[in-house]
């Protein structure tokens, strides 16, 4: 075979694009993202992400719902701490 004679020439073609092929499947095995001809991504989809976006949401106001409960409490908490009236003083010793 020669250098310059157009049977390497397609073997440099034939082995770029088997490289090509070979980098592409190990990227979707392992979950990358894949490149077309022109070197753009194109990103792997998951058909459950609308529901763990949903899921996510709801999971997120129960919490935001907790910490407001837990925000009020320790208001409370507080006013009992800084309190200087004898009245709440009082009533906690009055409980004991």
């Amino acid at each position: 075979m020669s250098w310059g004679g157009p049977g390497f020439i397609i073997a440099i073609v034939m082995v770029c694009t088997g490289g090509w092929i070979l980098n592409n499947w190990i990227r979707a095995k392992h979950g990358y993202p894949l490149e077309d001809e022109w070197g753009g991504k194109t990103a792997k989809t998951d058909p459950e992400a609308g529901r763990k976006i949903e899921l996510l949401t709801s999971d997120n106001e129960g919490l935001n719902n907790k910490i407001g409960h837990l925000e009020e409490r320790i208001a409370v908490l507080e006013r009992i701490a800084t309190d200087k009236s004898s009245r709440l003083s009082d009533e906690i010793e009055n409980l004991r």
